[in-house]
């Protein structure tokens, strides 16, 4: 039986052949939980000093908005500038073909009146997903504005023409893992994929790297976007634009925080 050791914490899990054991008895277990969330690893909700602290956005300009996807590109825009990590990561929701739900972090790739695009492995697990339920949920969440946008809309494949000039843009080595890695299946070591790089080189060696069949993108069609800005007292501003078709005006909501 594992024991606490004064000013430290017994390590929960131990290696038993591959597998990792839990080896803390039922009230070791009750107290390494609680020493983890006693633990400052969460921040504390912000003050009432802290919140004087922020300048009130501009309302009249933000709910006097109509168009959506010209408030999104702006929106982006700045995150572009003041983000520094990754602007255009989003968040994609799918769900399988009993339900279930599944989400993760992906790049956009493609921004237009069409609507949000990103490219992916077609055999992967959101590939297989997307191509059972032609449904897709958004977030895009950028800190350092203290701003989301939420969307969802109905799944269509981009065009061939979209996916092949995209791939090409890539960087050679990333077309060339694009051929050797089986995305979201079972992988047997780090080797085993630096062996399928190198065989995937070796067999285009200084040429062209076409496209792989399996590899191209989506587009989110969105019918539903909802903007959301931070704040003072969780007191924040939801907007949601919808519409009924992609064709269809849009019609706006103002919602509670």
């Amino acid at each position: 039986m594992a024991r606490a050791v004064a000013g430290r914490m017994p390590r929960p899990f131990r290696r038993h052949g591959k597998r990792r054991v839990n080896t803390l008895a039922p009230g070791a277990c009750r107290a390494y939980v609680t020493a983890m969330t006693d633990a400052p690893l969460i921040p504390p909700s912000p003050t009432a000093e802290d919140y004087a602290a922020a300048p009130p956005p501009d309302d009249a300009a933000f709910f006097a908005t109509g168009d959506p996807l010209a408030l999104f590109a702006e929106w982006m825009a700045l995150a572009r500038e003041r983000e520094p990590n990754d602007p255009n990561a989003m968040a994609l929701a799918t769900a399988d073909e009993t339900g279930a739900p599944d989400v993760r972090m992906v790049l956009l790739k493609g921004f237009d009146a069409a609507g949000f695009s990103f490219f992916t492995n077609l055999e992967s697990a959101k590939g297989r997903q997307l191509g059972s339920n032609l449904q897709a949920a958004l977030c895009f969440h950028w800190k350092s504005l203290r701003r989301q946008v939420r969307v969802r809309g109905a799944v269509e494949p981009v065009s061939g023409a979209e996916a092949d000039a995209y791939f090409a843009s890539r960087a050679r080595d990333s077309r060339i893992g694009a051929w050797a890695s089986a995305q979201s299946r079972p992988l047997e070591g780090r080797f085993a994929l630096e062996r399928d790089i190198a065989a995937t080189a070796l067999k285009f060696g200084l040429g062209d790297i076409p496209r792989p069949p399996f590899w191209s993108g989506y587009r989110i069609v969105p019918l539903r976007i909802e903007f959301w800005r931070d704040r003072p007292f969780r007191l924040h501003d939801r907007l949601v634009f919808e519409r009924t078709a992609p064709d269809a005006a849009w019609m706006t909501t103002r919602l509670y925080p």
